[in-house]
């Protein structure tokens, strides 16, 4: 029987351990991948700590990113050999995931490797920064560049904060990244931020109108920082919004969007249709500085894959992790 290492979520309530499971416990799908990369989201740290209920099946295989080449394939678009990445799409909630040397998955799921990317670059940039893309290419459709005014990107030193910085400074924004961590000044400006805002500007309660400060927000955060974030946008300005570790809730107020006709334009990356994704991976492999990639990742063995998701619930990972697997 066909073997490989994998990080595994027996039942819910147990610490996930790394060990080997078996090839013909794989789910089913038209195309077997060999798993060369990984990642790991804020939503893979709650899966593997179990504090919230992203795991809906057991056992379970967490990771909801892997990049690797075809081993098998029965879909017409995908042959042995291919380099190919996944982001999504339920994998490591309902179907198996990504923290495993093999991964049997729907081609449809999956996207072409685009050129001048590797393997660990897909996974530099991961969930993370494909959502990122998502949020560009959202605020961009609602007619917006940096000549109308600043960006805000929230929670900038996370993994989505951190390539939307270096995305949208790319773009030719002036980009006003927000944090808790001010000892990650240097770095966000590295990435390309012009402005530091301290996260406790936006954290507490605001008015429902404040001071006009940016035409653009790429909000990770949620809650009373989304509602902050939407009363301070300029006239005709949008917010794209992603994430929710600081809550679920919007305490807002409906002023921002009658009296200064704001939009919130709400993104999801897991389910996105196909022709998006390969849009934002294409975009991705063109206009995302190799450099400030490479700056803002760090990379672990499968081993620290559990660590590493307590890690960053504990708000101690700055910008990507790279997981090598095989």
């Amino acid at each position: 029987m066909a073997l490989f290492r994998a990080v595994v979520l027996a039942e819910k309530g147990r610490e996930p351990m790394l060990g080997e499971f078996a090839e013909a416990d794989l789910m089913d799908g038209d195309v077997t991948v060999r798993v060369t990369h990984s990642t790991v989201n804020y939503k893979d740290g709650l899966a593997l700590t179990g504090k919230a209920p992203v795991v809906r099946r057991f056992p379970m295989i967490p990771g909801i990113d892997f990049a690797g080449m075809v081993e098998s394939s029965s879909h017409p678009e995908y042959r042995a050999g291919d380099a190919v990445v996944l982001n999504g799409w339920g994998t490591g909630e309902t179907h198996l995931g990504a923290y495993a040397e093999k991964s049997r998955v729907r081609g449809d799921w999956l996207v072409k490797l685009p050129d001048g990317l590797t393997a660990a670059d897909a996974m530099a940039i991961g969930t993370a920064g494909y959502t990122a893309m998502l949020c560009l290419m959202a605020l961009e459709r609602h007619g917006l560049g940096p000549e109308r005014g600043p960006a805000l990107v929230t929670g900038a030193a996370g993994g989505v904060g951190s390539v939307a910085v270096a995305l949208l400074a790319r773009k030719g924004w002036h980009v006003v990244a927000s944090t808790g961590r001010p000892e990650e000044a240097a770095y966000l400006k590295g990435l390309g931020a012009a402005e530091i805002l301290p996260r406790s500007e936006l954290a507490e309660p605001g008015r429902p109108l404040g001071k006009e400060r940016w035409a653009a927000a790429i909000d990770t955060v949620g809650s009373t920082t989304l509602a902050n974030a939407l009363a301070m946008c300029r006239y005709g300005g949008a917010v794209a919004a992603c994430g929710l570790a600081g809550g679920m809730d919007l305490p807002a107020s409906v002023a921002p969007f009658i009296l200064r006709n704001v939009a919130l334009l709400g993104v999801d990356s897991v389910m996105a249709p196909r022709p998006l994704r390969q849009e934002a991976w294409a975009r991705l492999a063109r206009e995302l500085d190799r450099d400030k990639l490479a700056a803002m990742t760090a990379t672990i063995p499968l081993d620290r894959v559990i660590q590493a998701g307590h890690d960053i619930l504990a708000g101690k990972v700055r910008g990507r992790i790279v997981v090598e697997i095989g």
